[in-house]
């Protein structure tokens, strides 16, 4: 897991333009590598899911990428700029090298097509030298592979359960071998049992193919067992990142310990559940400083008027990377 498979340098995404522009994305730095797991955690209204449409160029009006760069490293050929695609490029691009399960994806089905047809469609477009039979024979293939039986291709979306549907929509994601797969809270409508036999499911189908995920949720406990990283993100920015073990051991920044005392541990001794005063910023007015200080227990003079820098902390591990005035950055991430 040396090698980045996608690199983001200081993307910002803005909804508006102008003096009203709300900046929901600021400046964020991450790498992800090869056949890891990536976790973003934090708040709903953080800026997770409008980084993951920013860099994949799929933001809905009035959303906006104002600058930064989305670097993706082939196989077989040099680095691209994904925000500088063309469009015949960027749809040549998406499913086959990056692709995505969206934020209710098993509501994201179309319900009047089969199973089959909303499968071969994918392939199709992207393969249309492809026979027909071949197609479907790929499409029986991604329906076993995330443990679905195969008779079920020519039925409808209605006709299968939440998790079934959840797992078609992966089975989607991987129907061209992506190199990187980004996961957009794909489990928050599942129960428990449900999530736990997905998280299973995806976990097998990465070791076995290969491919990086970057997994987008509020719920830091899946996180902790499921990603080899985590990056904590509040206010439109990444205020701390670390290998998981790591992190959940020895959060650096008040928020992700906030994070981490808002679910029981299901291992251990008991500890209080103290959660997180408060409510997140108001993109519209930030604070200023560093955007969690009206919230932090820890907060002191220094934080409502200098914005901390992400790094390296001088007296931690090299390995990870923090922005809070209580571990100050040895050396700062430059772009």
């Amino acid at each position: 897991m040396t090698d980045p498979v996608l690199e983001i340098r200081g993307l910002r995404v803005d909804y508006g333009l102008g003096d009203a522009a709300v900046h929901a994305v600021r400046d964020v730095d991450l790498t992800l590598h090869r056949g890891e797991v990536l976790g973003l955690a934090g708040e709903s209204g953080s800026g997770k899911s409008t980084l993951a449409y920013g860099l994949t160029r799929l933001l809905p009006p009035p959303g906006v990428v104002s600058g930064g760069q989305v670097i993706y490293h082939r196989d077989d050929g040099p680095p691209v700029d994904v925000l500088a695609l063309s469009p015949a490029q960027l749809r040549a691009f998406r499913w086959a090298e990056t692709s995505i399960v969206f934020q209710g994806a098993m509501n994201s089905l179309n319900p009047v097509h089969r199973i089959s047809t909303q499968l071969l469609d994918v392939i199709k477009a992207h393969e249309p030298r492809s026979t027909a039979a071949a197609r479907r024979q790929r499409a029986r293939e991604l329906l076993r592979l995330v443990g679905i039986s195969a008779d079920r291709l020519d039925g409808y979306p209605h006709q299968l359960s939440g998790g079934m549907r959840q797992r078609v929509m992966i089975a989607m994601a991987l129907a061209l071998e992506p190199q990187v797969v980004i996961m957009d809270e794909p489990t928050t409508a599942l129960d428990v049992v449900m999530q736990r036999q997905i998280l299973g499911q995806l976990a097998e189908l990465r070791e076995r193919l290969g491919f990086a995920v970057l997994f987008i949720t509020h719920d830091l406990s899946l996180l902790v067992e499921f990603s080899d990283r985590i990056a904590i993100m509040y206010g439109g920015r990444i205020v701390e990142e670390a290998p998981a073990a790591q992190l959940y051991r020895q959060a650096l920044h008040p928020y992700t310990d906030g994070l981490l005392h808002s679910f029981p541990a299901l291992r251990g001794p008991r500890r209080e559940l103290t959660g997180i005063p408060g409510s997140p910023p108001d993109l519209r007015a930030m604070p200023d400083g560093c955007a969690f200080h009206p919230r932090c227990p820890k907060a002191f003079d220094r934080c409502d008027k200098e914005l901390p820098p992400l790094g390296p902390p001088g007296d931690g591990d090299p390995g990870r990377s923090v922005a809070c005035w209580l571990h100050p950055a040895a050396v700062p991430l430059t772009r």
